[in-house]
């Protein structure tokens, strides 16, 4: 999976402008045009990184000279100490680029180290980890990356990829059956259905409609099994609501195919990597 240069370039500059405005009063008063540094990226923690090629980028974008070597690629493993890049380069642009690099790698990290964790936890069965559309405005693309660069998959990119009729379409239109049946009449051949339920008469009413996925929205262990049961791979079964790493294992073992998780975008807690400029 790979980003679009014009996407990270677009975003990457959006975040320089609100950063510097029009001067960096501390570095352009401070450091000579001229001087050039040395640098690294260093892990303050454990997991797993990302993010590394679009936090090189912001300093590119900065000084077309910079150098660097990296060390650790997106997806690998990094303890607590280990250096993920070494660079050469502009010391202003360095002091410039330092926050606004960090941030994307750290909070690139962070999403998929915590799908990490996910993916770990539900080893050796059916489910898949995936995000939802519960991302940052303009963030989504690397949100997304992010997921998949930590073993997950990405549930729908938005609303233009697939129907998925949320409790709120069901409630408005009337009814699971007529809703189905409705946007068949009018959409693609291409264009798979989902349906949220609520509970297993839920289910069963999203089954005889012949959905291609059925999520099961805050159901218990014993629910969700059932709802395996009764489906028998007719349709794919979604499990959200409420899950957590003390509970994703259990979930899993329900049999059902997917997990999604609105946290790993919405909340994740940052990866912490330090910038080191040599003395």
């Amino acid at each position: 999976m790979e980003l679009p240069l014009f996407y990270i370039d677009d975003l990457i500059k959006r975040a320089l402008q609100e950063d510097i405005n029009y001067i960096d009063v501390t570095t352009d008063y401070l450091i000579d045009d001229d001087s050039v540094s040395n640098a690294k990226f260093l892990a303050k923690d454990s997991g797993i990184v990302c993010g590394i090629d679009i936090a090189m980028r912001v300093f590119t974008l900065l000084d077309d000279t910079l150098q660097y070597t990296i060390y650790k690629k997106d997806g690998e493993p990094v303890q607590k100490g280990d250096i993920i890049v070494t660079f050469t380069g502009k010391t202003k642009a360095m002091l410039k680029g330092e926050r606004t690099a960090l941030n994307l790698i750290q909070h690139m990290s962070g999403i998929a180290t915590a799908t990490r964790k996910c993916v770990d936890l539900t080893a050796g069965t059916n489910a898949a980890i995936a995000c939802t559309r519960k991302t940052m405005p303009g963030l989504r693309p690397i949100q997304k990356y992010a997921v998949v660069v930590g073993g997950g998959r990405n549930h729908r990119y938005n609303l233009s990829d697939a129907a998925m009729l949320k409790d709120n379409h069901i409630d408005a239109y009337g009814g699971i059956t007529g809703a189905v049946n409705a946007l068949r009449a009018r959409t693609g051949h291409m264009v798979m259905i989902e349906v949220e339920t609520r509970n297993l008469d839920e289910v069963q009413e999203a089954l005889d409609c012949g959905c291609n996925v059925i999520m099961l929205d805050n159901m218990d262990y014993a629910a969700m099994a059932k709802a395996v049961e009764m489906a028998a791979g007719r349709a794919k079964l979604e499990a959200s609501g409420n899950i957590t790493l003390d509970n994703i294992a259990d979930v899993a073992k329900t049999g059902v195919d997917i997990i999604s998780l609105g946290a790993l975008t919405h909340s994740v807690k940052c990866f912490d990597i330090s910038m080191k400029i040599e003395k």
